[in-house]
């Protein structure tokens, strides 16, 4: 199965307490947010912090439609109270759009057998 891979990009506020929180919540991902990750077609997926600066590495099925998913999104609540949440935590990066949380990075570079 062909997956595609995409690089994202978001800070943190940077406070040693609400990363440590931030943390302790991705090490116990509600059940239903890794369902609905699942569910739109993401199959594999890791979170990177250093310091304040989160990267994301996220591969998808064929299935995975970012429209679709951010559709799915909306109308679980269970998702929006979990990007709520993370919204006390997150900050948008300094050249995000309004509303834009995780920002798709570009490669610029890679090494390949």
């Amino acid at each position: 199965m062909k997956t595609t891979r995409y690089c994202f990009a978001c800070d943190l506020k940077d406070d040693q307490q609400l990363i440590a929180e931030y943390d302790a919540y991705h090490k116990a991902v509600w059940p239903e947010i890794l369902k609905s990750i699942k569910d739109a077609g993401i199959s594999y997926m890791e979170i990177y912090r250093c310091g304040n600066r989160l990267f994301m590495i996220m591969e998808t099925t064929p299935e995975y439609n970012p429209e679709r998913k951010k559709q799915m999104d909306l109308s679980n609540p269970k998702v929006q109270e979990w990007e709520n949440l993370m919204w006390k935590y997150q900050q948008a990066l300094p050249f995000a759009n309004a509303g834009e949380k995780w920002i798709e990075m570009k490669q610029i570079f890679k090494l390949a057998n």
